[in-house]
């Protein structure tokens, strides 16, 4: 009885199965006419279209729901987009252990605005990444505070670097104090190579090494010709000693000209002014080293490789010139007209992107304090 049962229904589960089996070749020989006539193989729907729920479910008799696919729908970048995506860190800037994960790598800046991209760079041609980079996060390496120390004296008889003409300092003697009717105090100096002067005391500095508790950025500094040891330029000190920079001072002179020096080359001016840039008649120069100023521990620098062409201001005028060597913060470059040599800070003014970036940045913060 039991087996005549197990048999009956193992015939209606058989018969089942063939009923299915009848329908789904009879659906799949419409498709087929449908479709693609004559083919051996299933049609495959397109994967622009979506297959409705109610084929799922005819097709999949046992499916428990609705499966939903996901559309993955690809838009082709802009140039100057993945330009701007490009890995911004050339290994002639970084040292091997230093990465852009860490808390001191570079942040990209990016103008706002659905056009400024546009705006700032020649998209003919691939436009360099521009960062805030964290020079530092030590203290000692980024200080801007003038130390609370105390003044050094100024006597007669003693030796100083005094101003003798723009951009031109020497050495000399101070042979008289004066102080004026309205409690000016004025130095007057006799020179080395002949001749006199009087002057104030923003205009003298110590002829002696500073000591490093003494240095800051921001500090009033007197640098010697590298090409002539009895000149120096007068600048202000825009970099510590790190390892980013190879343990060296960066100076921009009143010129707009960086240099890297060690510490036997600086000398601090003796009474600098509240605002020392105050003293700098550049006054293209000064407005650029108060945002200067400003950004740091972050200033703003073009990241280049050596071989790049660019455009930057020689004489006023902007030419063509190529990127030599990469030194830290400073770029070597090259002009094609003439083939003068010289090195530019990668924040300054005179790069062409670099001075477009900071127009559009001065234009929307001018913007936004309007609003």
């Amino acid at each position: 009885m039991e087996v005549a049962e197990t048999e009956t229904r193992l015939s209606q589960v058989h018969q089942s199965g063939e009923d299915n089996k009848r329908k789904t070749e009879s659906r799949g020989e419409r498709d087929d006419d449908g479709n693609m006539s004559g083919s051996q193989f299933a049609s495959v729907p397109s994967t622009s279209a979506t297959p409705s729920s109610k084929t799922r479910l005819e097709d999949s008799p046992d499916a428990l729901g609705v499966i939903k696919e996901a559309v993955v729908v690809l838009t082709r970048l802009p140039d100057y987009k993945i330009s701007a995506l490009r890995p911004p860190t050339p290994p002639q800037f970084y040292s091997e252990d230093e990465s852009l994960s860490s808390s001191d790598s570079d942040m990209q800046c990016e103008p706002e605005g659905e056009n400024s991209s546009l705006d700032l760079y020649d998209v003919s041609e691939p436009a360099p990444v521009i960062v805030s980079s964290a020079f530092s996060h030590s203290s000692s390496e980024t200080t801007k505070i003038r130390p609370n120390l105390p003044e050094e004296e100024v006597n007669v008889d003693m030796i100083v670097l005094a101003k003798r003409g723009p951009l031109r300092w020497q050495r000399g003697k101070i042979v008289d104090i004066i102080t004026k009717e309205d409690g000016r105090i004025k130095y007057k100096v006799s020179f080395e190579e002949k001749g006199r002067s009087l002057v104030s005391g923003h205009h003298i500095a110590f002829d002696t090494t500073p000591r490093l508790e003494q240095l800051y950025v921001g500090a009033r500094v007197v640098v010697k010709c590298q090409d002539n040891n009895s000149l120096f330029r007068p600048g202000v000190l825009a970099e510590l000693p790190s390892r980013k920079n190879r343990l060296r001072f960066l100076v921009f002179q009143d010129d707009h000209m960086p240099v890297y020096v060690g510490l036997p080359s600086l000398h601090l001016v003796c009474r600098p002014l509240e605002n020392v840039l105050d003293d700098v008649a550049n006054a293209r120069h000064s407005s650029f080293m108060s945002q200067y100023l400003r950004d740091w521990p972050y200033p703003h620098l073009t990241h280049y490789i050596a071989g790049q062409s660019l455009n930057a201001e020689l004489n006023g005028v902007m030419q063509r010139c190529e990127v030599q060597v990469v030194d830290s913060s400073l770029i070597q470059v090259v002009f094609q007209e003439n083939q003068h040599r010289e090195w530019i800070h990668r924040g300054s003014i005179r790069l062409e992107h670099m001075a477009r970036f900071l127009e559009l940045k001065a234009l929307q913060e001018y913007e936004s304090d309007s609003d």
